[in-house]
């Protein structure tokens, strides 16, 4: 009777498979090498090269109200491109709309004009009046020609 129960086991272990560990399903990604990303993909820009009518009022409008005004500020709220921004900023300035912070080669950094125009003129006239009562007599007559 031991000799039968043995010979059992050993037919039981026949008719299981030999390799001792189940073959897993293999996934798809294994056998296919990588792909490398193809990086970032940038929407194309489609900025304006000339002012149109509704943007250049928007620039007078909006522009001198930001707190921080540089090219690239105007260009990405405005769809302008940066080349265009630059010459709007400088005119902005030049008219006394805009203040200039900072001027370098690559940035220029303005910001909103502050003072009012009847600050402005009061602040010119107080520079006339130190400098008349810094100068001579004669010198003070030429310059009262000049400023008239």
């Amino acid at each position: 009777m031991l000799a039968k129960k043995t010979a059992d086991a050993n037919s039981a272990k026949a008719a299981k498979p030999v390799a001792g560990k189940p073959k897993k399903e293999v996934s798809g990604g294994k056998n296919k090498k990588k792909k490398w990303s193809k990086g970032k993909v940038r929407d194309k820009l489609n900025n304006l090269i000339l002012f149109d009518k509704a943007t250049y009022d928007k620039l007078y409008k909006e522009v001198p109200s930001y707190k921080l005004i540089t090219p690239s500020v105007v260009s990405e709220r405005l769809k302008v491109r940066g080349s265009l921004a630059k010459q709007a900023l400088r005119e902005l300035h030049s008219k006394g709309l805009i203040h200039l912070v900072s001027k370098h080669n690559s940035q220029l950094i303005y910001t909103r004009e502050t003072r009012t125009k009847h600050q402005q003129k009061n602040s010119n006239v107080n520079k006339q009046k130190k400098l008349r009562h810094s100068k001579t007599f004669s010198e003070e007559f030429e310059l009262e020609s000049v400023f008239s």
